[in-house]
């Protein structure tokens, strides 16, 4: 078929939604026998059912309510969703998502360059496990590639983008050729699963793979790409607007189960919640524990079930006492509770006059400021090697405790143990912030837009603050805000590797030295804590030196993700309680 001609049948096709009849005339017109077999491929997930292929709604109803347990099916394309809801109404529901489309003679090829990762196919096992490890970290579905509709049967391929300097899988997404899987005679393709790691530092990951599965699907003499996009997910509409994808007049089935709850209960009194208090709610309702949302902006919830009721702000709950609370809050009496134990902790003394804060400094080399009452990294300054940064860290720190501690400074990676129980559940290496230089911009600019990226991928905990602790990170290394970073360079913005400063997680829990590990599950007990985050530098987590600098009693349980930090968490509150079918 001529340019010219696909363009104008195009342009007829634009306003007309998909459905059985129309793809019936089309392939009478174009001279092809009409399916008779309703098509469904299997993603890996589950399978999709295209709605089209089917004749009525009672065969479609009948294939989604024969939906295997633990997957995820979605009938796409169906054009009257009344009439197949009608078939099971207590066991469907129409998916909130919307389905857009983007023609490809609309499609503008992009006009920068994004460096430092590649675009390939998956190929291996490896492959497998890193897409869904990083499917697991965005809250979707793993792929079990056994089950995957092959390849020359129609079936989906995932593409994957992976880092040019570690080696690490940064994004994934699927890519379905209509023409292939049900003989599609508008010669149309769809994109699923697009997820980019939460960690990423690389701009631009989740536009090149959209980009990517467009030309690639144009260079197969294809004519569209449909995707189906939550409708309050804003920040991929303004992607998907920008490449010139629209809405498409078609609806999307889904069946009820555990899987798809929030979608057909709605948002409901959690919506308000941060993802720390958040991904303990999901837990608790996925088995059937009643939620009362008391204050969503202050993270404060009870749990009910049965005659057990305990509420919670986050990770913090009724087990944990005030005491215990004390000893956590307090980082003097941290140290001290920690030391009896026989645990390997700083030297500390609170901030005195200059003369006792130098003799302290000339005693150890290099110090730690933080606040002796603080959280969130908020008024913490690491490796202070003279008396002017300690002198001005100390001000800092006091905006936010008139206490102030000076500690030792022990070189090495900041890792975080979460210990359930007396349990350890979690164990990861908190990188700190850091931006990669595009040989344009400024790291100021650099900061802002991984900061933004940050955000949006945390829901709004986490960003890099430009205070003095970043001033200071960048003054040592002799730059400053306004300095343009060579292409490809990584630079640290911050010595802390606290999450709400930017920073971001490595799960290291498989590869937790037995040491470590032993000495987690002792600070725990000493602080009688039942839930508790434990801050440790190490040389590496597979080796035995350790010194333990912090206990945290409201422990993030978000970001740990393949780890099951909230389903331990719930357990620890509801013993019995079990997920629901």
């Amino acid at each position: 078929m001529k340019a010219h001609e696909i363009a104008y049948g195009q342009r007829l096709l634009r306003g007309q939604a998909p459905s059985y009849e129309r793809l019936q005339a089309r392939l009478a017109g174009d001279g092809s026998e009409p399916h008779d077999q309703p098509r469904a491929l299997h993603c890996g997930w589950g399978r999709l059912l295209i709605g089209h292929t089917y004749p009525d709604p009672a065969s479609l109803a009948a294939e989604l309510l024969d939906e295997r347990p633990g997957e995820r099916d979605i009938a796409l394309y169906v054009a009257a969703p009344q009439q197949l809801l009608a078939q099971a109404p207590q066991q469907l529901f129409l998916d909130p998502s919307d389905t857009l489309r983007l023609w490809f003679t609309d499609y503008r090829p992009a006009q920068r360059v994004f460096r430092g990762f590649r675009v390939r196919r998956a190929q291996n096992a490896g492959d497998w496990q890193a897409i869904n490890t990083l499917y697991q970290a965005r809250g979707m579905l793993p792929v079990d590639p056994d089950l995957l509709t092959p390849r020359h049967l129609g079936g989906p391929v995932y593409w994957l983008a992976e880092d040019e300097d570690s080696g690490a899988v940064i994004g994934s997404v699927m890519g379905l050729n209509h023409s292939k899987a049900f003989d599609d005679p508008e010669h149309g393709s769809s994109l699923w699963c697009l997820a980019v790691d939460p960690q990423c530092t690389r701009p631009g990951v989740g536009e090149v793979l959209v980009r990517h599965l467009i030309e690639h699907f144009m260079s197969r003499g294809l004519a569209y790409l449909d995707l189906s996009v939550l409708h309050d997910n804003r920040q991929a509409k303004r992607l998907y607007d920008k490449l010139g994808f629209r809405n498409l007049p078609t609806f999307a089935v889904k069946r009820r189960n555990g899987i798809n709850q929030q979608l057909f209960l709605g948002p409901g009194p959690a919506a308000g919640l941060n993802p720390y208090a958040r991904i303990i709610v999901d837990e608790a309702l996925r088995r059937g524990i009643e939620v009362q949302v008391d204050d969503a902006a202050g993270g404060l919830f009870t749990l009910s079930l049965g005659g057990r009721r305990i509420r919670c702000r986050e990770s913090l709950s009724d087990l944990t006492s005030a005491v215990t609370m004390t000893l956590c809050q307090d980082k003097r009496l941290t140290q001290h509770a920690l030391h009896n134990a026989g645990l390997q902790v700083p030297a500390q003394q609170l901030a005195g006059n200059a003369d006792d804060n130098l003799a302290f400094l000339d005693e150890h080399g290099a110090v730690v400021v933080k606040p002796v009452d603080g959280e969130q990294g908020q008024g913490v300054a690491v490796n202070l090697t003279c008396i002017e940064e300690v002198t001005q860290a100390v001000e800092t720190a006091r905006r936010f405790d008139s206490r102030v501690l000076l500690e030792s400074y022990h070189a090495g990676s900041d890792l975080r143990i979460v210990v359930i129980g007396y349990e350890v559940v979690a164990a990861a290496i908190r990188h700190p912030a850091h931006v990669v230089g595009d040989g344009k911009h400024s790291i100021r600019q650099l900061i802002e837009a991984q900061s933004r990226r940050r955000q949006a991928a945390t829901g709004g905990e986490s960003r890099i603050p430009l205070d003095d602790e970043t001033e200071r990170t960048l003054q040592a290394a002799g730059l400053g805000y306004e300095d343009i970073l060579p292409a490809g360079n990584r630079l640290a913005v911050r010595r802390t590797a606290n999450l709400h400063t930017g920073g971001t997680l490595e799960d290291v829990t498989d590869r937790l030295h037995p040491v470590l590990a032993d000495a987690a599950v002792r600070a725990a007990r000493a602080l009688e804590i039942p839930v508790v985050g434990l801050d440790f530098m190490v040389r590496d987590a597979e080796c035995p030196e350790y010194v333990i600098i912090e206990a945290n009693e409201r422990a993030g349980l978000a970001n740990h993700e393949p780890q099951p930090t909230a389903e331990r968490f719930v357990d620890l509150l509801f013993p019995q309680s079990r997920p629901l079918a």
